[in-house]
């Protein structure tokens, strides 16, 4: 197998399964983020509701992160990701049944909107579980001298998902109605859960099982504390996409400042992934390796100003095209942070690390969402958009400086490594 071939993880069937799972699982996800985001603010017409949505589903991800990650490290990791998939199952279901007006037209809107901020942070929960045991499965199908082609498939997968879900949302929204859109993402979960089913359970990893739970959680924050380049990477993405979050505003953009209606809506939402994805299968073939650091901080930079050229947009087509070179540079962002994550993480902590990476990184998606509802709410929409790409900037540049060791990352050093002890 050639160190350069572009589709070495392809060569694997049961990476090939997990990426179908991974598919499958992020279409129905931003899909339905996409259907409950339209519905709650059709309800409501208040930006405010949209940030409630990211804050209810952040609170417990970043509560039970680390216990979550105590967990994925002492549990069969196929196994463990069958009951996440059928938690997800369960919440899709219950916003089926909310969004059917047979059964909500004797209840008012605010008990509809508290039933589903309630599904939404059920939905956290399991989103504290999902996200490590999804980590740690990954490492387990492929040989660690192919993590960095395999990341790259996966973010790929990730993406094109991102890409499918939240363009079907805002379509099926217009063709079928949003009762019916929750339909289609409740089929796909199952659909997920019968592909994870062909996966055989795999072995557990970590010498220490039983470990006191407060022990373990102390070693695998004090591993990414330890360990800069880690810490750096981290911090940068989480600032990044904290402030930088103006896709929870989009349904305001869509129905209120450009005026497009649910089909710009799902042009809009799907815009980052597609130019994100384009970048995913370009690296498969030139990947991103050397000066991975610098690539990094210029990645974001540039995630920064194309927010600030979105948020102060007012035609249709250049609000997509910022949306998409957001999109190709958050991209970059996302590859190299996960094959730094795959290559300086040990098999026995992958579940800590990746909890730890759920709460800079995954929950930032959710409470920068609230961040964008409350500052668009007290700044005013264009103003907080602009706003978040600024703070955007100006993370990259302080974490440049604080940070030495990510500046001057070559991941290429890793993969020799690696390489050597196949």
């Amino acid at each position: 197998m050639k160190k350069t071939d572009p589709y070495a993880a392809l060569r694997f069937r049961e990476f090939n399964i997990f990426l179908l799972v991974r598919f499958a699982m992020v279409f129905a996800w931003t899909m339905q983020f996409v259907v409950i985001e339209w519905e709650v603010y059709s309800l409501t017409k208040n930006p405010l509701s949209l940030g409630i949505i990211g804050l209810m589903e952040v609170i417990p991800a970043v509560s039970m992160a680390l216990f979550a990650g105590h967990v994925v490290d002492q549990s069969e990791k196929r196994g463990l990701l069958i009951k996440c998939i059928f938690g997800f199952s369960v919440v899709s279901l219950g916003l089926f049944l909310l969004t059917w007006p047979r059964i909500v037209s004797d209840l008012s809107t605010n008990v509809v909107l508290y039933l589903v901020y309630a599904l939404v942070f059920i939905g956290g929960i399991v989103r504290a579980f999902l996200g490590p045991t999804i980590f740690s499965l990954f490492s387990l199908l492929v040989p660690k001298k192919i993590y960095p082609n395999a990341a790259t498939w996966s973010s790929s997968v990730w993406q094109m998902g991102a890409v499918v879900g939240p363009a079907a949302g805002g379509f099926f929204i217009h063709w079928i109605g949003v009762h019916w859109s929750m339909c289609f993402v409740f089929a796909f979960s199952l659909m997920a859960l019968l592909l994870l089913l062909q996966i055989p359970k795999k072995p557990i990893l970590n010498p220490n099982i039983g470990e006191p739970i407060m022990k373990s959680l102390k070693e695998g924050i004090k591993f990414v504390r330890n360990t800069r380049v880690i810490l750096g990477a981290l911090t940068l993405d989480m600032f990044a996409v904290l402030f930088g979050g103006a896709v929870a505003l989009l349904p305001i953009y869509a129905q209120d400042i450009l005026k497009v209606g649910p089909e710009g809506f799902g042009i809009l939402r799907a815009a980052p992934a597609v130019g994100a994805l384009l970048i995913m299968f370009t690296s498969a073939h030139f990947p991103l390796n050397k000066n991975a650091g610098m690539k990094l901080l210029a990645a974001i930079f540039g995630f920064g100003i194309c927010i600030i050229v979105f948020g102060l947009s007012t035609w249709f087509w250049v609000s997509v095209i910022a949306l998409f070179l957001s999109g190709v540079t958050d991209g970059i962002s996302m590859i190299i942070r996960q094959t730094i994550l795959q290559l300086r993480t040990p098999d026995a902590m992958r579940g800590r690390v990746a909890s730890v990476n759920s709460m800079f990184v995954g929950s930032s998606n959710e409470l920068g969402a609230f961040e964008s509802g409350l500052t668009a709410k007290l700044m005013g929409t264009v103003t907080a958009v602009v706003f978040g790409g600024g703070m955007t900037i100006l993370t990259v540049l302080g974490t440049g400086f604080f940070f030495p060791k990510l500046r001057k990352l070559d991941l290429r050093k890793d993969l020799e490594e690696h390489e050597k002890q196949q």
